[in-house]
């Protein structure tokens, strides 16, 4: 009987490691219902996030509650009916150091670790792939120079298109394909207004401003799909403008890049980088001068 049940318990223990397993292996990173806290950590960027809020979280517990006992001291101990004579001091120079001191060290120690995470974020160490990301109205044109120079529109799948799994507002018919455990050098420009590449999931967030080229980087450590969104309000359809990033294994991905190779063949290449594009128009705008004054 003993034995019957130690060997129940251990096949539990291994369905149980074998789903946790599979679900490592095949992750989802989206928002989830009624969920509270932030996303589930897909790559190290993410879970530098996760330390650093769980920090903070510490530092606003602890001084919530240390105020809290100050009002509840100053409520029981200096009321009218305890102290009826109230005292007359008016300073305490030892009170006026130490409440201007302790917040600049709690500030210290917020600052410190966030410069780090900061610059942690921003440029990638020996980059694994590049890819060119455009943000435009209102959808994602993602460039591949390091794989061809192929690029191609990601636009979101309207409601009527929706296939069964697919999230309403979050699935797009050509998500952002990288491959897993590999650094990915993120160049963002923007074509026509400010959007934001925010994929919560990796802990990736950088503007796409036009006539600027801005750099960060990503790096998925479990293979799986994850999710996000514009997140600067750029114009009617800001709300529908998703991000799909796809993680496969090396050899996947290698197949997907040649099979992108034919599918995008059309594509002339990565978008104009804003500064080209803003050369362009000062070139047309002195021609029309030149045609005006002919005039």
């Amino acid at each position: 009987m003993i034995g019957r049940i130690g060997r129940n318990l251990g096949l539990a223990v291994l369905a149980a490691a074998s789903v946790s397993a599979a679900q490592a292996q095949d992750m989802v990173g989206a928002p989830q219902p009624w969920g509270i806290g932030l996303q589930a950590a897909g790559g190290p960027i993410k879970e530098r996030i996760h330390d650093f809020n769980d920090l903070l979280l510490w530092i606003i517990i602890i001084t919530t509650v240390f105020v809290a006992a100050l009002l509840a001291v100053c409520l029981w101990k200096y009321n009218h009916k305890t102290n009826p004579v109230a005292s007359q001091n008016s300073h305490n120079t030892a009170l006026e150091i130490a409440w201007t001191v302790v917040p600049v060290l709690i500030l210290l120690v917020i600052a410190i670790p966030s410069f780090r995470l900061i610059y942690y974020q921003d440029r990638a160490r020996d980059a694994d792939l590049t890819i060119n990301v455009t943000g435009r109205q209102w959808y994602w044109n993602y460039a591949y120079p390091d794989n061809g120079n192929f690029n191609f529109d990601s636009r979101m799948v309207a409601d009527a298109d929706l296939q069964p799994g697919q999230l309403r507002n979050l699935d797009v018919d050509e998500p952002l394909v990288v491959p897993v455990n590999r650094t990915i050098r993120i160049i963002t420009h923007g074509q026509d207004v400010i959007h934001s590449f925010f994929v919560p999931s990796l802990g990736v967030q950088r503007y796409s401003i036009p006539g600027r080229t801005i750099e960060t980087w990503m790096r998925a450590d479990h293979t799986g799909t994850f999710y996000g969104q514009c997140n600067q309000i750029c114009g009617t359809n800001h709300a529908f403008m998703p991000i799909v990033v796809r993680a496969l294994p090396q050899a996947e991905f290698d197949a997907w890049v040649a099979s992108a190779r034919t599918r995008f063949a059309d594509s002339t290449g990565a978008a104009p980088a804003p500064v080209a594009i803003a050369e362009a128009a000062r070139g047309n705008a002195g021609t029309e001068v030149q045609l005006a004054a002919r005039q």
